[in-house]
């Protein structure tokens, strides 16, 4: 990475530092304004629920502008194509429309602070312990993608090699999580929002500007790619070969619906700071707001990427020197003048910080609630958690520094970040979704489903695909298809564990099951009285059937 360093070295002057170094001193200052509201745990690690819809809903669409957005995204663009619209329109939208409305209203009336303290409430206390582990160890890991991106920028700009850049760059967002809690994160990723707008769209603009538009790039990538690279849903059909190695069917079901819904619902990173809103109508609205801004944000990081493939043809292949994850840092160097070159690299870093905060901020809940205060030290003050949340914060952060390693040996950390999710997110969603539609799904399925689906989807990944058993055409297809297999795996074994386990006594359902009473009739929602889908046991089903058509065209 040195020499890739040297040749991407941006040409920074005093003034692009000056701007760095102001909006430094601002994420500081938030953070040492945000400790005097840290009183107790609940303040440290959810805002003490007190946080408006908007602040919230920036927030939310914040934490996902992290290095899955900025140079995620852009090296999806530059490898994929215009199919990277899937992640948005499909793959995140329908998802927030579905958290905001249908599971806000179960995560907040609980009064969990977690994720997985909601599968306490609904199963018992082994899913909760596995959710538990199974979620703070993917934060670790998702935490490192962040930082190793954030590293790709500050070794661009400064030279530096890539350990001290990692090093420096984690230390920093310790500084102001530790002194702030959740606060410190919610508002520096408000901030961060329009930071990161200010750096994405001078960006785009300037790029299209320099290929001749929108018209002309779409030339050059069609005479080099073929027609089906400037099209969402060319060559998509079965049997069909096209860019991103995948049909419709697993875009729409693999990503569409296990990945999305998986991420987006179960994702503690996301869904904490809807549990920080003042109330639940804020709750419900958070997703809601974020998802207005999601819808355009994909032209801000597709277009870079499709820029870069014209500007460096062999980008990412063994041609090139730079990789699909340098499309972002290669714009900055070829396009933007001093000033602007300030605001884009204080942009960068900001999304970068954005998502390595969100998962540590997480992280450091469900390693201090779930795991710590409930079965290693109980019963002590609140004083006690609070500062074991910060000891425990310095921890996650160190840990995400050496994970961050493991992201710096994938061409595009788009395709490590989607692996994961199929690993970690499906799983607990398919636990998820049949408990709260199933009210027969026993306490014993939920932690069996967790396995099964965790070991479903590693071994479609590990033996089926990197195995060479079947030929799938590209890792993110190889993706699509795990997160499928992931979530028929574990609903099978779950209808299978409750036909010979007891279910949850009735009674300690209510309000964690739709269509039964809500244990606050003060916040009782209509919604849990017209529960719009009952059998959830044909979805599995469903999932079955396709899973098989998922495999079939990679069978010839």
């Amino acid at each position: 990475m040195q020499t890739l360093a040297e040749g991407l070295r941006l040409p920074t002057n005093g003034l692009d530092y000056a701007i760095l170094a102001i909006y430094f001193v601002i994420v500081l200052g938030i953070g040492f304004m945000a400790r005097a509201s840290v009183r107790t745990s609940l303040d440290f690690f959810l805002s003490g629920r007190s946080l408006p819809a908007w602040v919230t809903g920036l927030a939310f669409v914040a934490a996902n502008l992290g290095a899955t957005e900025i140079l995620g995204m852009a090296a999806t663009g530059a490898q994929y194509g215009v199919a990277v619209v899937h992640w948005y329109w499909i793959g995140a939208i329908p998802a927030m429309v579905f958290l905001g409305l249908v599971m806000m209203p179960f995560y907040y009336r609980s009064k969990v602070r977690s994720v997985p303290e909601f599968l306490l409430q609904r199963f018992d206390r082994s899913a909760h312990l596995l959710s538990s582990v199974l979620f703070a160890f993917a934060a670790i890991l998702i935490a490192g993608v962040n930082l190793y991106a954030l590293s790709i920028v500050v070794e661009a700009l400064l030279g530096w090699p890539q350990w001290v850049a990692i090093v420096v760059a984690g230390l920093f967002v310790l500084v102001y999580i530790t002194i702030g809690g959740l606060s410190s994160a919610i508002y520096n990723e408000v901030l961060q929002f329009f930071v990161i707008l200010a750096a994405l769209i001078p960006i785009t603009v300037l790029g299209l500007k320099r290929v001749g538009g929108w018209d002309a790039m779409s030339e050059s990538l069609t005479k080099q790619h073929g027609g089906d690279f400037m099209t969402a849903w060319g060559g998509t059909g079965i049997g069909d070969a096209n860019p991103l190695g995948a049909n419709w069917l697993t875009i729409i079901l693999g990503l569409g619906f296990v990945l999305s819904f998986g991420y987006w619902t179960t994702n503690f990173a996301e869904v904490q700071r809807a549990l920080s809103a003042k109330n639940l109508s804020a709750a419900k609205r958070t997703p809601l707001i974020a998802a207005f801004p999601k819808i355009f944000i994909v032209f801000a990081v597709m277009i870079p990427g499709l820029v870069a493939a014209v500007i460096v043809p062999q980008i990412g292949t063994p041609d090139s020197d730079l990789t699909y994850n340098d499309a972002i840092p290669l714009l900055m160097q070829e396009l933007l003048p001093n000033g602007v070159l300030g605001i884009a690299v204080t942009g960068l870093l900001a999304a970068f910080m954005a998502g390595m905060a969100a998962n540590v901020s997480s992280f450091n809940t469900v390693f201090t609630t779930d795991i710590w205060q409930r079965y290693v030290v109980k019963d002590k003050p609140d004083t006690y958690y609070l500062k074991f949340g910060r000891l425990i914060t310095a921890i996650g952060v160190l840990a995400s520094i050496g994970t961050a390693f493991i992201a710096a040996s994938f061409s595009n950390i788009m395709s490590y970040l989607q692996t994961l999710f199929s690993f970690f997110n499906v799983p607990m969603f398919v636990v998820f979704i049949i408990g709260m539609f199933w009210k027969r799904a026993s306490m014993k399925s939920g932690v069996w489903g967790l396995v099964a689906g965790t070991a479903a989807a590693m071994v479609n990944y590990f033996w089926i695909y990197k195995g060479g058993v079947i030929d799938i055409p590209s890792d993110q297809g190889a993706n699509f298809v795990s997160a499928i297999v992931g979530f028929v795996a574990g609903a099978v074994v779950m209808v299978v564990v409750t036909l010979f386990t007891a279910p949850k006594p009735e009674a300690e359902l209510a309000g964690l099951v739709y269509g039964t009473e809500s244990p606050s009739p003060d916040e009782a929602l209509e919604e849990a009285d017209r529960a719009w889908y009952r059998k959830p046991a044909l979805l599995g089903w469903g999932a079955i059937v396709l899973a098989a058509l998922c495999y079939v065209p990679y069978s010839f």
